[in-house]
C-alpha cells in the first residue's frame, strides 16, 4: 500500500517485509530510516514539532520506541521514561498485561518514574492494533502521571489502533 505522507524522504527509508514475523503481515522495517542520518534527524525534527508545550517527560516502548523517545527527549531537552518487558527494570514496578495483534505481552514501569504532576508524551515506531500504547497509557495513568499524546513513526490506518487512543491527540508521520 502506497503511504499518503508530507514526510517523503523519511517514508523512502521504510523498507517493507513481507510475511514477517508470520505469513501474512508486512513488517514495516525502520532500520533504513536509523541508517540515514538526515532522514532521521527529519523525523526527530518532525516528531518534535508535535510535542505539546506542557510536556515534561517522553515515554518510549520497548523496544523501538526506545530509539525515537531517547533521540526525541535529547533533542528537545526532555527526560525519557522507558517501558519495559518484564524482569528489565531493576526497581519497584508496575505491570500490565495486554493483547497484541499476534498474542499476549506484558509491559513493566518503576513505581517512582512520574508523579500526578507530570504531562507525558508517549512514542514508538508504529501503531498498529493500539494495544501497546493502549497499556502504556494504562501504567501512565496509574502512576498518576496525565498522557497529553501519543506519537508514531508510522500508523497502519486499516488497523484503527487510533481508535484505542481516542482521549488523547495521536500524531503520526507515515500512515499506511
Amino acid at each position: 500500500m502506497k503511504n499518503k505522507t508530507k514526510h517523503p524522504n523519511i517514508a523512502a527509508c521504510i523498507r517493507d517485509i513481507p510475511d514477517f514475523p508470520k505469513k501474512g503481515i508486512v513488517f514495516k522495517d525502520i532500520t533504513p530510516l536509523l541508517a540515514n542520518a538526515a532522514a532521521f534527524h527529519d523525523c526527530i525534527v518532525a516528531l518534535a514539532a508535535q510535542l505539546p508545550k506542557n510536556t515534561d517527560f517522553i515515554v518510549g516502548m520497548e523496544s523501538r520506541g526506545f530509539l525515537f523517545g531517547a533521540a526525541l527527549a535529547m533533542h528537545t531537552g526532555l527526560g525519557f521514561i522507558p517501558i519495559r518487558k518484564p524482569g528489565k527494570l531493576p526497581h519497584d514496578v508496575h505491570t500490565i498485561e495486554y493483547e497484541l495483534e499476534y498474542g499476549v505481552d506484558q509491559l513493566e514501569v518503576h513505581q517512582d518514574a512520574l508523579a500526578d504532576h507530570h504531562h507525558v508524551v508517549i512514542i514508538d515506531d508504529l501503531l498498529a492494533t493500539g494495544g501497546t500504547a493502549s497499556a502504556t497509557l494504562h501504567l501512565i495513568r496509574k502512576l498518576g502521571a496525565t498522557p497529553i499524546a501519543a506519537l508514531f513513526v508510522i500508523e497502519l490506518d486499516f488497523l484503527q489502533g487510533r481508535e484505542r487512543l481516542s482521549d488523547i491527540p495521536v500524531y503520526s508521520l507515515l500512515h499506511y
